[in-house]
């Protein structure tokens, strides 16, 4: 933007400058052009402070060679910071896959050669393991063993069971202990913040070192407790935190905060791209669920650092097996089109699971809120790991940890399974038949399997109901994985009925022509994952992203329309029951002033209906109209009319008769401005004129010199009129991230709209209680 700038010298004079292209962060003033905790930026002022800094890096860069190599440095700048939060963020991944690992073992018993090995790192190097019981071996002695000697019995069961409850506690306390104490924003799984920062909201500290440090170690404690949570939401907000703290040591992204925006936007593709191993869903997830501004550029450096950061996972090798996820899988049978009716179906399940989990969910996080409860976060925390761990040991599905369900619930079984969901009735003549490969024909469930059928049972009633209190919770808790884990039981115990439906009926009409006896029809780990992807996509509305991470889950294309079928239904199910995800419901329950881009403004209002403070008070009971004057304010009548008001802004009129423009000043560079002044401009005092015209007016004789804030002015502040629609103007915060819009009847102001005012016109508009938008 030109503006005419004018420079203070020392001795209180006045040097007038050129028109010249102005960057608010090089002004004197140190702070002009800053914002407050929980404020919103001004994302127009922001784009054109970074189009002149780099119009001016161009013009310098023709002029000197080192002027030359800063452009290109600057240029560059940006691959290089995404290259850092890629390496950077991929090696806390795989610290924190390696830690919780092996702390989640920890709880069933230690490895006698080093007790930082887990269980399957333990027996790797044994010689002592039998084929149907591979995970036991002589260097790795449960908690019965080592204090009662023997590993049967009751005595064993009673300690493995106490120890297992003591470790889960110790978990959970110290997780809640360090969030409490050291950093209250580490809690929860992050991704509903992340959405609000990201539109344009500012929160201090939310992505800063000290939450990066205790949230990459109370996510560990967290999943390793054995609460019904995740790790790949925080993962999200790790990587961001990891963003947020590169971005100090590159100029460009410090003082700019759309361009910050612009990084944490890529930040949160390399959250899920190390959560999953999907680096292209991840560029997707960021696009569709979480970014608010994506320009192609940034789509290009997302899948750059997720790429990175997939590969520096991947060189570490956390789970041994060179995948980037524990819950990996392969399938090879083909699915036929009459499949498409239990897939739908799982579809179905999965919306109506998601919209009755947000429902709950979102009831009793209201609770904790305007409750008791939310006084005694420890206590809580304490006392649903009890239950949960109580609970948990006796059924083998429960106790084990969530990803190692999921990729049990996922496998295909083969020759070499000897889980006991592939405990089938041999037939004779089986093995012979299938050794060439390891695919197997549908047979009969035998006793093993009927007993893990139940157990699932047990284990799916179990997840449903305490995801809904751990969700929420104050430690780092994603949904993610208990979202996938209801979804890839109910997936399997369907999957199973068909195959044993095929088997049973195989001369039904129904499986005519595709499924005869002794063939492989059904694959129920297919099932699973059809499951988790219609359940994660209920509870989320995530589409594409969804779509997308599954398919690099399994490698296989021929899958994509079985998860989009189950996908879509899903989606379709859940807006039927209710219009947001759980995110969107967190964010509402906040009150954090986010405007959501894909919910429609049905209401026929117009600006006039929402303006406010209205010119002589309103209807309300609004406060009249405050404005500042271009010329002829003292000092001290600005100081009390700023101090008097909680505004973030004031309005610049000719005139309090005319009430004519002139533009828009902010709060805060207001009072940065008069401070500086009063410290470095000598004469300045209370009777000093405050001026924001230009020219200036001629100066009083042996007056005080005048307060000149010329620079400080927005002089094209978006403005519509009183009778503009509702419906537009909510487009143009929406599409330009407006902080407020000023409303005018011709020319003359009128009164002003801030993102607080919309949100709270159309919470009351949608019968929700307007106060209910906390922030400004």
């Amino acid at each position: 933007m030109l503006i005419s700038t004018s420079k203070m010298t020392s001795s209180g004079g006045v040097t007038n400058g050129h028109a010249k292209l102005m960057d608010l962060l090089d002004e004197a003033v140190p702070g002009v052009g800053t914002y407050e905790d929980f404020n919103t930026i001004d994302w127009v002022r922001e784009k054109s402070k970074d189009r002149d800094r780099h119009r001016e890096i161009v013009n310098r860069s023709k002029q000197s060679t080192w002027a030359l190599l800063h452009s290109v440095n600057d240029a560059f700048s940006g691959w290089l910071l995404m290259l850092c939060i890629g390496l950077l963020s991929g090696a806390l991944a795989g610290l924190i896959d390696i830690s919780s690992h092996w702390m989640t073992d920890l709880k069933e018993g230690v490895c006698l050669d080093g007790f930082w090995f887990n269980h399957e790192h333990c027996c790797w190097k044994s010689n002592e393991t039998t084929f149907h019981e591979r995970d036991k071996c002589p260097q790795w002695m449960s908690w019965a063993q080592l204090m009662v000697g023997t590993s049967e019995g009751a005595s064993a069961y009673i300690v493995n069971y106490l120890m297992y409850v003591s470790w889960a506690l110790l978990f959970s306390f110290l997780a809640v202990s360090l969030v409490r104490a050291f950093a209250p924003y580490a809690c929860g799984s992050g991704i509903p913040e992340i959405k609000t920062i990201l539109s344009g909201f500012i929160i201090r500290g939310y992505l800063g070192k000290w939450t990066l440090m205790v949230k990459t170690i109370t996510l560990v404690l967290a999943v390793s407790s054995g609460l019904s949570l995740g790790k790949e939401g925080p993962l999200v907000h790790v990587a961001c935190c990891c963003a947020n703290i590169l971005c100090h040591l590159f100029t460009k992204y410090r003082r700019n905060e759309a361009k910050k925006r612009e990084v944490l936007s890529a930040a949160a593709a390399v959250g899920v791209s190390v959560a999953f191993g999907a680096p292209i869903g991840g560029v997707l997830f960021s696009l569709e669920e979480v970014s608010y501004y994506f320009p192609l550029k940034t789509l290009w450096r997302s899948f750059f650092a997720a790429l990175v950061a997939a590969f520096t996972l991947r060189s570490i090798n956390p789970f041994g097996n060179s995948r980037l996820v524990l819950f990996y899988v392969e399938f090879h049978a083909p699915w036929h089109l009459l499949e498409l009716g239990p897939f739908v179906l799982l579809g179905v399940f999965g919306g109506i699971w998601g919209a009755l989990f947000i429902r709950a969910n979102i009831a009793w996080c209201r609770r904790r809120k305007t409750t008791r409860l939310g006084r005694y976060p420890v206590v809580e925390v304490v006392a649903v790991t009890l239950v949960t761990a109580v609970l948990a040991f006796p059924n083998e599905y429960t106790r084990m940890s969530g990803a190692e369900l999921i990729s049990e619930l996922f496998n295909d079984c083969g020759l070499l399974d000897s889980s006991k969901l592939c405990d089938y009735a041999n037939l004779d003549g089986v093995s012979n038949i299938t050794k060439s490969s390891n695919e197997l024909p549908d047979r009969p469930a035998g006793e093993g399997l009927y007993s893990a059928l139940w157990q699932l049972s047990l284990a799916l009633v179990f997840k449903i109901v305490l995801t809904v209190f751990t969700f929420g919770m104050k430690v780092p808790s994603g949904l993610f994985i208990p979202s996938m884990a209801v979804g890839a039981i109910a997936g399997r115990l369907l999957g199973v009925a068909m195959e044993q439906l095929a088997y049973y009926h195989h001369d039904w009409q129904l499986f005519k022509g595709w499924c005869s006896q002794g063939a492989d029809c059904i694959t129920p780990g297919l099932y699973a994952m059809v499951g988790a992807t219609a359940c994660l996509g209920g509870v989320t509305r995530m589409t594409v992203s969804l779509v997308v991470i599954m398919f690099e889950l399994t490698g296989g294309l021929e899958y994509i329309v079985p998860l989009m079928a189950a996908t879509m239904t899903s989606k379709w199910v859940a807006d039927a029951l209710g219009r947001e995800g759980i995110y969107e419901a967190h964010i509402r329950l906040n009150g954090y002033p986010f405007l959501e881009a894909k919910e429609e403004f049905e209401h026929k209002t117009l600006a006039m209906d929402v303006m406010r403070p209205r010119a002589g008070g309103g209807r309300r009971g609004d406060p009249p109209l405050v404005t500042l004057t271009q010329e002829g304010m003292r000092l001290e009548e600005v100081e009390g009319l700023v101090g008097g008001t909680q505004f973030s802004g004031f309005p610049v009129v000719v005139s309090h008769e005319s009430q004519r423009l002139v533009g828009f000043v902010l709060r805060r560079d207001l009072l940065i401005s008069i401070d500086n002044a009063r410290k470095h401009q000598e004469g300045v005092v209370s009777a000093s004129e405050v001026v924001f015209s230009d020219p200036a007016p001629p100066q009083e004789v042996n007056g005080p010199p005048a307060l000149k804030l010329r620079s400080i002015l927005d002089l094209s502040p978006f403005t519509v009129t009183d009778h503009t629609p509702m419906e537009i103007v909510v487009d143009i915060f929406r599409k330009l991230g407006l902080r407020q819009c000023l409303v005018t009847h011709n020319g003359r102001l009128l009164g002003i709209i801030t993102k607080k005012d919309i949100l709270k016109h159309m919470a009351q508009m949608a019968n929700r209680d307007p106060d209910s938008i906390l922030f400004n």
